[in-house]
């Protein structure tokens, strides 16, 4: 027997590995242009890498569990739970993680997508799935399906301030070979 919804989480999967490889592709960008990332920039790339492993576990899990031949709601209910904490877990403590890098928090779009909004997905799912709703494999997907989107939103907006970050002379790789009337004082 098929599990519901097999198809589209083994889709999901493929895309959030390969968002992964162009997303880190991306941030390679700016150490080729001769600036050194930032504190910043390594901290959003291992962010994305984060969410995107946690996402990616959790399309691969329902499938997992129904190897073992469990109940379907059983499969539900303890793939929400499974992806829901850590997810939680990372969603809820986002802006005290980056002010702790960054020294401030995380810009309002981000805070409302990313954080509130991607929270509130993954809560509202954990809540429909452990009490054994009808759609409990569509809530299921739908929630990670969102909260994908909000990581893509978040690595979007993300690359847009790292890209627009300047580059110090002093991150520069010296590649001037002019002579010392050449420089700049």
């Amino acid at each position: 027997m098929e599990l519901k919804g097999a198809t589209l989480l083994y889709t999901l999967a493929g895309l959030m590995i390969t968002f992964a490889g162009f997303s880190a592709l991306l941030l390679t960008l700016r150490p080729a242009a001769g600036a050194r990332l930032s504190l910043l920039d390594r901290y959003l790339a291992k962010t994305v890498m984060t969410y995107i492993f946690v996402l990616t576990a959790a399309a691969l899990l329902p499938a997992l569990l129904a190897l073992y031949d469990i109940q379907e709601k059983w499969i539900w209910r303890v793939s929400g739970v499974l992806f829901a904490l850590p997810m939680l877990s990372l969603q809820v403590t986002y802006p005290r993680r980056r002010r702790k890098v960054a020294g401030k928090g995380p810009p309002p779009a981000i805070f409302a997508v990313f954080v509130v909004f991607g929270s509130v997905v993954t809560l509202a799912m954990l809540g429909y799935v452990l009490a054994g709703l009808q759609y409990s494999a569509a809530a299921y997907i739908t929630a990670l399906t969102l909260d994908f989107f909000t990581v893509v939103f978040g690595y979007v907006i993300a690359l847009d301030i790292i890209m627009q970050q300047p580059m110090d002379a002093s991150e520069r790789p010296t590649q001037h070979q002019g002579t010392i009337d050449d420089r700049e004082n």
